[in-house]
């Protein structure tokens, strides 16, 4: 599997752009501004879209993609998130007021998009490439994704707080070559990160003292204005695991 950072920060300005994830030419894990990387040809070829969770900066382009594919394809967008999410996107974005529903619109005999519910555990295999959603604990509902290609295994947590549940899963992963994880504030914010639900520089090295594995780690989602301070932070309190900040337009191939 090919894994491509199309975004990856906690906010936008200049190159900045928001989570989103291609995999291989067919598969996108969240839909922040990251996705307007991709031309209209690259678009198109999307057929599977995985959501982590409802918040804007996950899923501001997906009505723009399906609106500008709508005409280029023969079969539906898959849209894959928990059934709370879901529900969400239905009431709040997919609702005829804010953008239409593009499960209800058809090209030819198939509607643009179509949903499927996903659990924590649940795995999706495309052709051989295995999607299990993660436990996270953020605001609203969410998950994260373990990619499997049969050789090796990436874990993005999505946005999260502490969570002991992802360890449970992660340190159970045999070929695991890289570990992505949230870190949206610095220190001096840590009151913040816990009443948004988000990791902290110290609250990140605190998990990772939870890890098992020897992975490479990247942390994304940071701060735009806090970067360079929050890995500075992260890097002098992280022990021996040595994580790297994420960046875009990097692959990662397992």
């Amino acid at each position: 599997m090919k894994f491509r950072v199309l975004g990856c920060s906690g906010g936008i300005g200049g190159s900045l752009r928001t989570t989103s994830f291609v995999v291989d030419h067919d598969i996108l894990i969240d839909a922040g501004t990251g996705v307007g990387e991709l031309s209209l040809a690259e678009l198109s070829r999307i057929d599977h879209i995985f959501i982590t969770h409802s918040h804007m900066d996950h899923i501001c382009s997906l009505p723009l993609l399906l609106d500008s594919v709508a005409g280029m394809r023969s079969q539906p967008v898959t849209v894959y998130a928990t059934t709370a999410t879901l529900e969400i996107l239905k009431q709040h974005i997919f609702n005829w007021k804010i953008w239409p529903d593009f499960s209800e619109i058809y090209n030819g005999y198939q509607p643009v998009m179509r949903y499927c519910a996903i659990s924590v555990g649940e795995v999706i295999d495309l052709q051989g490439r295995k999607i299990t959603a993660t436990p996270a604990i953020h605001t609203v509902p969410a998950v994260g994704y373990h990619l499997d290609s049969g050789q090796g295994s990436l874990v993005f947590s999505g946005d999260t707080h502490i969570n002991d549940a992802l360890w449970a899963v992660v340190n159970r992963i045999a070929n695991l070559r890289y570990l992505i994880i949230e870190t949206a504030f610095s220190d001096h914010e840590r009151g913040l990160a816990v009443l948004s639900k988000h990791l902290c520089s110290s609250l990140v090295a605190g998990e990772l003292a939870k890890f098992e594995g020897d992975a490479e780690v990247f942390i994304t989602h940071l701060k735009p204005d806090e970067a360079e301070l929050i890995m500075s932070e992260i890097k002098a309190c992280a022990g021996g695991v040595n994580p790297q900040m994420l960046m875009n337009n990097q692959e990662f191939i397992f």
